[in-house]
């Protein structure tokens, strides 16, 4: 078992962000901050380790057993079949077009 002390080594932060901002980016980070009762430090890290998770979780590594590997390559390699109301929706001009 880790003691405390060597738990507080390891997880000590040795690394350094630097951004820049604008005032009113500043202004509102600080009151999001304040608010949530954290340090803007704490705010910034956590709101941008979320941020990070979010883009890398579809990127992330899974393992199957060699039963569900083979189940899953399978599905990958099953010919699609027609979805006429999915076609239909994706025909529709989009909120954006």
């Amino acid at each position: 078992m880790t003691s405390p002390a060597a738990r507080k080594r390891r997880d000590a932060k040795v690394g350094r962000l630097e951004l820049r901002a604008t005032p009113s980016q500043t202004a509102v980070i600080r009151q999001a901050a304040a608010a949530t009762a954290k340090t803007v430090t704490a705010f910034v890290l956590d709101a941008a380790t979320i941020e990070a998770q979010r883009a890398l979780a579809d990127r992330r590594l899974f393992r199957l057993d060699p039963d569900r590997w083979e189940r899953f390559v399978k599905a990958l390699d099953r010919p699609v079949k027609a979805k006429p109301r999915l076609t239909k929706l994706m025909r529709r001009p989009g909120a954006l077009d």
